[in-house]
């Protein structure tokens, strides 16, 4: 019977895949991945247009000036003028909204106005506009002119990571790591420890145990169980790889996929010992009431991993990242934003590994001696004090 694993297996797999539930809500997530990837594509390519209601005799100069030089940048911002008779009316235009910012001459300079808040591209490049319409008027009546004055002023700006992820694209990378890793671990554990439940309930595991050693079907739960939440996985992270390269960001796909293959590693490592532990939740009680109390600390846990993977940063995120389970998320993390070495992600897997040995060798203790234990729930201590 050293493969009646396989036949357990193959049961949870196929239950699975004939649950009309999963499929939907599998199907609506890959949706949401591309649609949230599109979206966010299209925001980062959109041009902000920025009405600016103007007076004075150089405003529309500094408004041409300031598109150069947003244009000059690289940034997709333009601004549009809209000249009106006098200060009072520039107001009124942005009172009413129908104009973002208003600019108008001042004792020294120029004023910039807002409704409720400052315009950081406004304030930017409308800044920078007058302050070189001023100079070059500064220098034209001493004589020189703007090039002379700036001569030895210009900064070149190398990268020498050409290939480097953005740290706004690394955060997002890094939520939408650890939300599957909870999603997965919650949704498939739930699953987990619910069939044992039924399984006690029906007293249909008495039949069982007496064909397939309970030690064979823990493992088949198990490895069932993680080979869909793996391929579920897969799927969820390929979508997102294929709408990265649809959005344009196919040069910061080598960094994410090397982060995305690394979380589906730990992932498969750190859920065998998540799996054993759901499987021990549901043997330790008695009725699905039990469960809440039974997988109580579990569902802590995988919470926890998820906000370590979003808030965490700096010497908390490499410490999470060497931690067994909070790794799968905390290290994918770390590769993406580029500040991990090769060989951590190795080490990572390698102390996860050790970890889950020592869980799965201990859940299947506690799992073999309350299988059978119907009366009551029990505690993990009562658990070990049943004999085999």
């Amino acid at each position: 019977m050293s493969g009646a694993w396989r036949i357990v297996a193959a049961r949870e797999i196929s239950v699975k895949l004939r649950d009309r539930n999963f499929l939907i809500s599998t199907l609506i997530t890959i949706i949401a991945i591309v649609a949230s990837l599109g979206i966010s594509g299209f925001v980062a390519n959109k041009t902000e247009r920025i009405g600016v209601a103007i007076t004075g005799v150089d405003a529309g100069q500094v408004v041409l000036t300031a598109n150069a030089l947003a244009e000059s940048a690289h940034k997709k911002v333009e601004f549009t003028a809209q000249p009106v008779a006098g200060p009072a009316e520039v107001d009124q235009l942005v009172r009413d909204g129908d104009a973002e910012v208003g600019l108008v001459p001042a004792d020294g300079g120029w004023r910039l106005i807002g409704k409720t808040g400052e315009n950081d591209n406004a304030a930017t490049y409308l800044g920078a506009a007058v302050r070189q319409i001023t100079v070059q008027r500064n220098a034209t009546a001493a004589g020189t002119s703007l090039e002379q004055l700036s001569a030895g002023a210009a900064v070149d700006y190398i990268v020498l990571d050409q290939g480097s992820v953005d740290p706004g694209l690394a955060k997002v990378v890094a939520f939408v790591i650890a939300f599957l890793f909870y999603m997965a671990s919650l949704l498939f554990g739930v699953s987990i420890a619910q069939s044992v439940i039924e399984e006690k309930q029906n007293r249909i595991v008495e039949i069982l145990a007496s064909a397939i050693p309970v030690r064979q079907l823990l493992i088949g739960k198990v490895i069932g169980n993680a080979v869909m939440a793996v391929g579920q996985l897969a799927v969820f992270v390929g979508a997102g790889l294929i709408g990265l390269a649809a959005t344009g960001r196919s040069a910061q796909l080598s960094q994410i996929g090397s982060a995305a293959v690394w979380f589906i590693a730990l992932f498969i490592v750190g859920f065998l010992a998540l799996a054993s532990l759901w499987a021990v939740a549901g043997a330790l009680a008695t009725r699905t009431e039990d469960l809440q109390s039974t997988s109580t600390p579990l569902s802590i846990f995988i919470m926890a991993v998820l906000f370590a993977g979003i808030f965490l940063s700096g010497t908390g995120l490499v410490v999470a990242s060497y931690t067994p389970i909070v790794s799968t998320v905390a290290m994918p993390s770390r590769l993406a934003e580029g500040t991990a070495a090769w060989w951590e992600p190795v080490a990572a897997l390698l102390v996860t590994a050790a970890f889950t040995y020592g869980v799965v060798v201990l859940a299947e203790k506690i799992y073999r001696r309350s299988l059978m234990q119907t009366q009551a729930r029990l505690t993990i201590r009562q658990a070990l004090a049943v004999e085999d």
